[in-house]
């Protein structure tokens, strides 16, 4: 469990420090630890679901998700004061992720999201071929590994994890329209990157002609 509050400047979302230890949830009123868990029960499933994308086992997914509301919960009297608690939430879990991913692959500067079942299971709504498929998965699965982390994000939980997208928005802590801006973005990329975008050689000569 974390012991300190967080630290934000500029408007970054920040995580916690190591200053003072929390306030037990024993010492907490009740509005305080009934809020706490409400949003532990409503995020958590979310949570989890992202996490094995991240991480490729239950296992590692649920221990990343515990030592995020570990953090959480040792800064929920402070976080119930922030105009962005669910940006923070969601700051802190990415950074619990990260933190094992390193300790699994720590020579691997930029973890990729590991399961991709879901991207595949819509391909092959569009293909018969399982061949191409398996060769669009490989492609797609390294496309979205290059994105932006937050477009990364978007698309992981629109499209991963089948989540609309003011649930992503919720999830994320940010607005819907931000949302729909990042897997805008993305899209945009994932074209250039996977050439879908260029249904002709000739098209493809112009608009690469018209970047450079």
């Amino acid at each position: 469990m974390s012991d300190g509050g967080p630290e934000e400047s500029g408007g970054a979302v920040g995580l916690p420090s190591r200053r003072r230890r929390p306030t037990p949830m024993s010492q907490w009123d009740p509005t305080a630890r009934l809020s706490y868990w409400a949003f532990h029960a409503n995020r958590r499933p979310a949570y989890m679901r992202f996490a094995y994308l991240q991480l490729g086992s239950d296992a590692a997914a649920e221990e990343a998700v515990d030592a995020t509301f570990d953090s959480i919960m040792g800064e929920w009297l402070k976080m119930l004061h922030m105009d962005r608690l669910d940006a923070y939430a969601w700051t802190v879990l990415k950074h619990s992720i990260i933190d094992r991913q390193h300790r699994r692959h720590p020579w691997q500067q930029h973890p990729e999201p590991m399961d991709i079942s879901a991207f595949e299971a819509a391909l092959k709504e569009a293909h018969a071929d399982q061949y191409e498929v398996l060769t669009d998965t490989i492609r797609f699965y390294s496309a979205v590994s290059r994105l932006a982390e937050r477009q990364r994000d978007a698309v992981l939980l629109r499209y991963g994890l089948q989540c609309t997208p003011g649930e992503a928005a919720a999830v994320m802590g940010v607005d819907e329209a931000t949302v729909r801006s990042y897997l805008g973005q993305a899209h945009r990329r994932l074209a250039r990157l996977l050439d879908t975008s260029a249904p002709s050689p000739e098209s493809a000569e112009s608009a690469e002609s018209a970047e450079s």
